[in-house]
């Protein structure tokens, strides 16, 4: 008798499905605020979703016994996500939908004087509870599974956003000031480009970089290479710090940063003034470094040969001195160049007298023949420097030269 009553109760709903659908569309829309903005969700696609799926349930009341298709709620679930429309919302709506129709039931059996009814009514609700509950998995699921691949889409989008700033080559029909809108960099703010060894092979060494910088207002954009992880970071001019701070506690390798520029076209050099900060820091080291804002290490970034070149020339009879000798002289002479061509100021951070830094400044005069009192022999002997140091250090081939920096506090390279 029960399986007869059963499909006499779903004989029942399925005539009044049209009232049973407008009840539960108004009750949605009057109790989830979010079904109201029908240009996310128009009213009759909100209609046709609850049409399917309440004669959904009632299919399956008036044959329990059959395999269940859920392709109702699972087509829901996908609609929904790639609707931006939230999951919790989206599961309140769909517990209006049965609760309506189980409210009509319960109205329809009092009304009827057959125990009959009510036995089946009993048997209905178990039933119900349990088509719900695997209708909630089923779209649950769904709506995950959507939201994965368009998180994995739109990570892919901003991937190649980012990449098409870095290497200077956008779409055809898309400039950089394009893929900085796309990727959400605000157009009045300084820009600087990240560059970090990654801790495998594609293991990102800045991990969850792009939130935790978004948490302090700083916007971002981020790719992941083989080698290394790539970011163009946009920032206000009292933000340096703070993204810097940022970066120092999330690095878990060596990290170089671009001095701040404003032009998207000079993304590219910027890339490359980021990574030789980074090649400047010592191998396995999780340090973060700002290449030195001074136009002329970036030239000599931009032009290495010719730097090596330089350095050879100009610093060549001092770097043929026996190590010891070379390194002390060259300590010097950055410091002299650090400290605004102070021997006082150079002598102090050397622990030395003024007069012993004074002697050695005549000692790299002697053997290079330039003066530093003549513009253009300052001006070769601190490109020199400048060319010295980026050559022992970056490249795809370094130069062993001496490390004459550590015990300075210079500037004269990719440094903070």
């Amino acid at each position: 008798m029960i399986p007869k009553e059963l499909a006499g109760l779903a004989v029942w709903a399925e005539a009044r499905l049209p009232q049973l659908v407008d009840d539960a569309c108004a009750g949605i829309i009057e109790r989830i605020p979010f079904y109201r903005e029908e240009h996310v969700i128009p009213v009759a696609e909100l209609r046709s979703s609850i049409e399917d799926n309440l004669r959904f349930l009632v299919t399956a009341i008036g044959h329990p016994d059959a395999p269940l298709d859920l392709a109702a709620p699972e087509a829901t679930g996908q609609r929904r996500a790639h609707q931006g429309a939230p999951l919790p919302e989206v599961l309140q709506c769909y517990r209006i939908c049965f609760t309506t129709l189980w409210d009509a039931l319960v109205k329809h059996t009092r009304d009827d004087r057959w125990s009959e009814a009510r036995d089946a009514l009993l048997t209905a609700a178990g039933l119900i509870f349990r088509l719900i509950d695997q209708h909630a998995i089923a779209l649950t699921e769904a709506y995950r599974a959507a939201t994965a691949e368009l998180l994995i889409a739109q990570q892919q989008r901003r991937s190649a956003l980012v990449e098409a700033l870095l290497t200077g080559h956008p779409s055809p029909d898309a400039g950089p000031w394009e893929a900085a809108t796309l990727l959400g960099l605000p157009s009045d703010g300084q820009l600087v480009v990240v560059a970090a060894d990654t801790r495998g092979l594609a293991e990102a060494s800045l991990p969850d970089v792009e939130r935790c910088l978004g948490n302090h207002g700083i916007v971002s954009g981020w790719r992941l290479t083989p080698a290394q992880q790539l970011g163009v970071v946009s920032l206000h001019t009292d933000q340096r710090d703070l993204m810097l701070d940022v970066l120092r506690r999330t690095a878990r390798a060596r990290t170089g940063v671009s001095p701040p520029y404003r032009s998207l076209a000079e993304t590219p050099r910027a890339l490359q003034l980021a990574q030789a900060a980074l090649t400047g820091l010592p191998p396995g080291r999780a340090e973060v470094r700002m290449f030195n804002p001074s136009p002329l290490a970036a030239l000599m970034v931009r032009e290495p040969e010719e730097g090596r070149r330089l350095a050879e020339e100009v610093l060549g009879p001092v770097l043929r001195m026996p190590q010891e000798d070379s390194v002390t002289l060259l300590k010097t002479l950055n410091a002299y160049l650090d400290h605004s061509g102070s021997a006082e100021r150079a002598a102090e951070v050397l622990y030395c007298h003024q007069n012993t830094v004074r002697y050695r400044l005549r000692r790299i005069q002697e053997l290079t023949g330039r003066s530093l009192s003549d513009p253009h022999g300052i001006a070769e002997l601190a490109a020199a420097a400048y060319a010295l140091h980026l050559s022992s250090s970056t490249g795809p081939e370094p130069v062993q030269y001496p490390l004459v920096f550590s015990g300075t506090k210079s500037a004269t390279g990719p440094g903070t």
